[in-house]
């Protein structure tokens, strides 16, 4: 019985090495690289650390209950039964001197400011998970992928989690992206995909990118955590400050509420958009995502004039109906006069009017 057991524990050890030994897990920084981060003080006893103490889990949860509930409690509409309405703009044929934003749903969108585009958290493979049978994209959803999209300037990672660093549209999108820029850590993942070490630049919170006459893009503190595989936080998450000749735009990536809005909204604000997570929260992980009420302090507290809320609509992360997000950011908003805008998937976004009405798209969805 015993033998029996060892064997049993040895050949499930060795599928599961074998199996995160696959190209797409990517690896730990290592190297100059590793020595960098070890200089970085946000890096403490081999892990980068939030500013403020974030537990994976609210107080009172644990794995166990979150798993029990995730499993077996009544969880309605979590996917969607009906097709989500999308549309399609062809990227490749926009006026260049547009200033436009299009959303591929969840975290992923597009940018052409002033001349320049930008290509944030791209997933296109339709999933959002080392084993894609569990986390598919919502029907509907996947009407862009990589072909889709034109030469970029620069190529924007906020984390490296699955749902916002993509394996095979990161490969596929490899000819076409002039630079990369992405935490410290991050990089590794991305050389090792095959990506010029020279077109890659990694930031640390509060340090800046040097990129053409008239650009700004700073990086800084989000509330979250990292990982691929196993080990947790070996790389850095971050939020971005783009500032352009015409623009100044906030990308908040994955993030709990914290005083970190605040400071960046008293250090760069206002902002002509704040483009902020809203989706996949929970109770029982209130410090790492926002609650929709988060969401829209946390757009007045970085004073944005209008914030497109993001994180939903594409992939079922969290314990909450799909639409949920919506229908309570848009509430929320209405309630505290808040200018929020609600794009369709693929809907572009004059970055210029701010007059523009989007439709309330998510009702009468099932």
């Amino acid at each position: 019985m015993l033998i029996g057991f060892l064997i049993f524990i040895f050949i499930t050890s060795a599928a599961v090495w074998i199996f995160l030994q696959q190209p797409k897990f990517g690896k730990y920084p290592s190297g100059s690289r590793l020595e960098r981060i070890e200089k970085s003080p946000n890096y403490d006893d081999g892990k980068f650390r939030n500013l403020s103490p974030t537990p994976d889990l609210t107080e009172g949860s644990s794995y166990f209950s979150v798993m029990k509930e995730f499993l077996f409690s009544d969880r309605p509409r979590r996917i969607p039964t009906d097709s989500i309405p999308t549309t399609k703009t062809n990227l490749h044929t926009l006026n260049p001197d547009e200033n436009v934003l299009v959303w591929f749903g969840h975290s992923s969108y597009f940018l052409q400011v002033d001349g320049k585009r930008f290509l944030v958290d791209p997933v296109f493979s339709g999933a959002a998970s080392p084993i894609a049978a569990t986390t598919r994209s919502f029907p509907g959803t996947d009407v862009y992928g990589a072909e889709d999209i034109p030469s970029i300037d620069y190529l924007l990672i906020t984390h490296d989690h699955w749902d916002h660093l993509d394996y095979k549209t990161i490969l596929a999108l490899r000819p076409r992206v002039g630079k990369v820029i992405c935490g410290l850590g991050v990089g590794e993942h991305l050389e090792y995909w095959g990506y010029d070490p020279g077109r890659i630049v990694e930031l640390d919170w509060n340090e800046s990118a040097d990129l053409i006459a008239g650009f700004e893009i700073h990086a800084r503190p989000a509330r979250h955590f990292s990982g691929r595989g196993l080990r947790r936080n070996r790389s850095l998450w971050v939020s971005f400050v783009l500032i352009t000749p015409t623009a100044k735009l906030y990308m908040g990536g994955d993030s709990g509420f914290d005083k970190h809005f605040r400071k960046i909204g008293d250090e760069f604000g206002p902002f002509d958009l704040a483009i902020l997570e809203n989706g996949q929260y929970d109770k029982n992980w209130k410090y790492i995502h926002l609650l929709p009420e988060e969401v829209v302090q946390a757009s007045m507290d970085i004073r944005a004039k209008r914030l497109l809320a993001v994180h939903s609509s594409k992939f079922a992360l969290g314990n909450h109906a799909w639409d949920d997000p919506l229908l309570r950011v848009s509430k929320l908003a209405g309630e505290r006069n808040v200018h929020l805008i609600t794009p369709m998937i693929g809907q572009p976004v004059n970055l210029r009017d701010s007059t523009a009405q989007f439709s309330e798209w998510w009702r009468g969805i099932n």
